[in-house]
């Protein structure tokens, strides 16, 4: 797409349970994929995504950031700097940004949307921002399940409410040129991917928690932490033939390595064909 630019944005890392993140799939099989710690946790990629298109400079998600306490973070090691700081570091001002798409409203989601201010008080990150955020999933988390409790944390989302950020995405809506929205179930309620037009039908595809590394390509590598499982390998093999099809190139945002790749058909799932960086992105046009 004609004056289009993307720029790929490290929030960190952290440490997540290497079972949950792998689901059913054996240790055995995934250990020599990521490994894990001594305390079975294996470390994954904060990265953010960064585009400037048509006058609009937009963020999909924020990382962590550094609102909760020490023994919170005691479970996640974080490591690197937070969006706050990257963001800068790349050359953005946080005063520059006017839309940010938060996937969904786990803390490593959209923890950055927020900070505290050099009084203590809680301050939108990007203030010249619109917060996009998919309105089910929002009631969602503003009264969660016992099982998806301890990732919404109220003060890293419900004050954008109060301060009047927050526009409501719709599923299929088209945020700014050539950036579209798509809604998914599985891992959470009405999650958004992002799909980022390159030109002919080609794009770029945010996949978010739906295929949050390259190791979740194949069919079975399935997050336990998906609230409908089923529903999460419907969705991954309807995008994954797509981009199979049309050469799609895929953005992980938990992936430790690898940034982007292109799928193609294997002997039983498709798997990853080709990994390189974002920056890298015009080799594979």
């Amino acid at each position: 797409m004609d004056g289009l630019q993307m720029k790929s944005i490290l929030a960190g890392y952290f440490r997540l349970d290497g079972g949950a993140m792998f689901g059913v799939v054996p240790r055995p099989l995934w250990e020599t994929r990521n490994p894990p710690d001594e305390k079975n946790r294996c470390t994954w990629a904060l990265r953010c995504l960064y585009i400037e298109v048509e006058g609009r400079r937009i963020l999909i998600d924020t990382g962590l950031g550094t609102k909760q306490s020490p023994e919170f973070f005691r479970h996640y090691v974080p490591e690197g700097d937070p969006i706050h700081v990257a963001l800068p570091r790349a050359g953005i001002p946080l005063t520059a940004i006017t839309d940010v798409i938060l996937t969904h409203l786990h803390f490593d989601h959209c923890g950055g949307a927020i900070v505290r201010n050099e009084e203590g008080e809680l301050a939108p990150t990007f203030p010249n921002a619109r917060y996009w955020v998919s309105l089910p999933h929002w009631m969602w988390a503003i009264d969660p399940n016992p099982r998806e409790r301890a990732s919404f944390l109220r003060e890293n989302f419900a004050p954008l409410l109060d301060w009047g950020l927050i526009s409501w995405a719709h599923d299929g809506q088209e945020i700014a040129p050539g950036v579209t929205v798509q809604f998914c179930y599985g891992h959470t309620e009405a999650m958004l991917i992002v799909r980022i037009a390159l030109g002919g039908r080609r794009e770029l595809l945010y996949l978010a928690d739906l295929i949050p590394s390259s190791y979740h390509v194949p069919m079975p590598y399935i997050m336990a932490y998906d609230v409908r499982p089923l529903q999460t390998l419907k969705e991954k093999a309807e995008i994954l033939q797509e981009a199979i099809a049309h050469q799609h190139i895929l953005f992980f945002e938990h992936d430790p390595h690898v940034e982007c790749a292109i799928v193609v058909p294997g002997k039983r799932y498709p798997q990853v064909s080709e990994t390189f960086s974002l920056s890298e992105i015009d080799r594979y046009l």
